[in-house]
């Protein structure tokens, strides 16, 4: 008898962030770097520039992938110049499955 996974049970073990990244951080691959970042934890989530000129990342996934983006994000790639990093915690979504620069 094949077993069933259990959605709820898997997404009570994930964790979703939004990480807001300020500093000299659009026109240095930053989100090209965090997408490469991210898929390589195995995360899920996007990332984008916003108009006042930070990144923000959401990611999901398991809790110590998640912490490892974060820590990753205060430093970004090497031509970025990171001045402050925003964290908020939000619900998972079990409709995310990969993770994707959007625009």
């Amino acid at each position: 008898m094949e077993s069933e996974i259990c959605e709820e049970c898997i997404m009570s073990e994930m964790q979703r962030v939004t990480i807001t990244v300020l500093g000299r951080v659009q026109g240095v691959f930053f989100r090209d770097s965090t997408m490469r970042k991210a898929r390589e934890l195995g995360l899920a989530g996007t990332v984008r520039n916003l108009p006042d000129g930070s990144v923000q990342i959401l990611a999901q996934g398991l809790p110590g992938a998640v912490q490892a983006l974060v820590a990753w994000s205060h430093e970004g790639p090497p031509a970025a110049l990171v001045r402050e990093v925003r964290v908020t915690h939000s619900t998972p979504d079990p409709g995310l499955d990969d993770f994707t620069v959007t625009f």
